[in-house]
């Protein structure tokens, strides 16, 4: 998987060059991985709803078996679970037997004082492990700084023994990057805006002008956002705030184009209405039809006589 440089531009303007600069071409899945994760948070203002999202997308999007994320309380004295997702989350937003871990207690308290990530490879032969749902074997803790403040930390543990690599860390610290940067704006009460020059934007106009993916009837919202590796929901907005529309009146503008242009043109004078449109990328003549008429004010047949006329 390369690089690609609509999603390293999608996500320069959350992350600094140096944090960007530390991923290799080696480790493109990881740019992937953020710009679901920055989407996915855009449009979420309030700090509970920022801390379950990025708990269950490191659960579905990295395959891990459980994320937990904890913060501070207000004397910085005990970190306190605030999300969780895997066993210790049994009901939506729910969290089971929750627990606060000193400062300085446990691997968890331990990398909130110290403010520097670790991997511990097995757990068993660290003292320092608190035991908490289930006996795990690793572990992964990584400090969420703000100001250059430690104000809480993300924490995974797994079953297998040696199961965390450089690549999770990567990961997860600037994952952790982004959820101080989230939840500061949110703070500070502000909220982001949709302009024409987004990244993500630009490369799905690009997908309809140059590829054409309007052509494949099968095309819907979460299938582009997947090729994107952006939300279904952040794509949703994108198209409504900067083309005034949803992602189906959009594809089918380039459908309905896309049929003026074999409809007015001799070569296809003798090619069926219906053929077009499914040529076109529309699924049946009815929905032909229907999209024709609401984006041209006229029909498919009457727009052909009146251009081959």
């Amino acid at each position: 998987m390369e690089l690609k440089k609509f999603e390293i531009e999608g996500l320069s303007h959350i992350f600094t060059k140096t944090s960007l600069g530390q991923i290799n071409e080696s480790q493109s899945l990881i740019i992937s991985v953020l710009s679901y994760f920055a989407t996915s948070l855009f449009d979420k203002f309030t700090a509970e709803s920022v801390l379950w999202d990025v708990t269950r997308n490191c659960i579905s999007k990295l395959g891990l078996e459980d994320c937990v994320i904890y913060l501070f309380d207000k004397k910085k004295e005990n970190l306190i679970q605030k999300a969780a997702y895997g066993n210790k989350n049994p009901e939506e937003r729910k969290i089971l037997s929750p627990i606060k871990i000193p400062s300085g207690c446990g691997i968890v308290g331990m990398v909130a004082l110290s403010g520097k990530a670790e991997i511990v490879a097995d757990v068993t032969k660290d003292e320092r492990y608190i035991r908490d749902d289930l006996q795990r074997s690793s572990e992964l803790a990584v400090p969420i700084l703000q100001d250059g403040q430690v104000i809480g930390v993300i924490d995974s543990e797994h079953s297998e023994p040696n199961y965390f690599t450089s690549f999770h860390l990567c990961v997860f610290e600037l994952i952790a990057e982004l959820t101080a940067k989230k939840l500061s704006h949110i703070k500070q009460k502000s909220r982001n805006s949709f302009t024409d020059d987004n990244a993500y934007f630009k490369e799905f106009l690009h997908l309809l002008k140059v590829e054409k993916v309007y052509k494949d009837e099968t095309i819907s919202l979460t299938s582009i956002a997947e090729r994107l590796n952006i939300s279904p929901s952040y794509l949703s907005q994108i198209i409504n705030n900067l083309n005034d529309s949803n992602f189906t009146d959009m594809v089918n503008q380039y459908r309905v184009e896309e049929a003026k242009s074999y409809l007015s043109h001799p070569d296809y004078k003798n090619d069926t209405v219906e053929s077009i449109g499914y040529e076109s990328g529309f699924s049946s003549p009815s929905a032909f039809y229907a999209a024709f008429s609401k984006l041209s004010n006229s029909t498919p047949s009457a727009f052909r006589k009146e251009n081959l006329s």
